[in-house]
């Protein structure tokens, strides 16, 4: 890989308290590190030379300070509603990429634009459902919809198949 590309991998960022908090660039992490505001937990890539030194490379750094912030929130998205849903219509039950979103209770009767009121569907199905109740439509969902909490292993373990070294840091939270 060339250096360039080594500088864009994804490194974990934990609190003073061992907490996940980011992800960020390799470069990103090496600023921090360098300028005394962080230090590295794992080096989980060897090195990087210039022409005067030689610098670890990060998998996790820590920063040396406690950043005080609210409880993150996931952020509504489609794409968050699709991994959610583990990419499943919430109607027939059939898994795949291509899925759009349908609100539990149509926008046009009150349905807002909530955790609570959207769902992965298929085209076939929300098109069936359209603008009507799922009962209505003699459809029954496979599960209430719901907010995903914002645990560790949920913001950051898309992360874990690549970084298994992120395991003990993310599970833990």
């Amino acid at each position: 890989m060339s250096s360039d590309g080594l500088l864009q991998e994804p490194v974990l960022i934990l609190n003073v308290t061992f907490e996940p908090m980011h992800v960020c660039s390799t470069k990103r992490a090496l600023a921090l590190v360098l300028s005394g505001k962080a230090e590295i937990v794992i080096n989980g890539r060897g090195t990087i030379r210039s022409a005067a030194s030689v610098f670890e490379i990060p998998s996790v750094i820590k920063l040396s300070y406690m950043v005080r912030r609210p409880r993150p929130r996931i952020a509504l998205s489609k794409r968050e509603i699709l991994r959610r849903d583990d990419y499943t219509c919430q109607y027939c039950g059939r898994k795949m990429r291509t899925l759009t979103l349908d609100h539990v209770v149509p926008r046009r009767q009150g349905g807002s634009h909530t955790w609570e009121n959207l769902v992965a569907a298929c085209s076939p199905c929300n098109r069936r459902k359209g603008g009507k109740l799922a009962a209505e439509a003699d459809m029954i969902l496979q599960r209430p919809p719901f907010e995903p909490s914002p645990s560790a292993a949920y913001r950051f373990g898309t992360h874990l198949e690549q970084r298994q070294e992120w395991a003990e840091f993310i599970e833990g939270w």
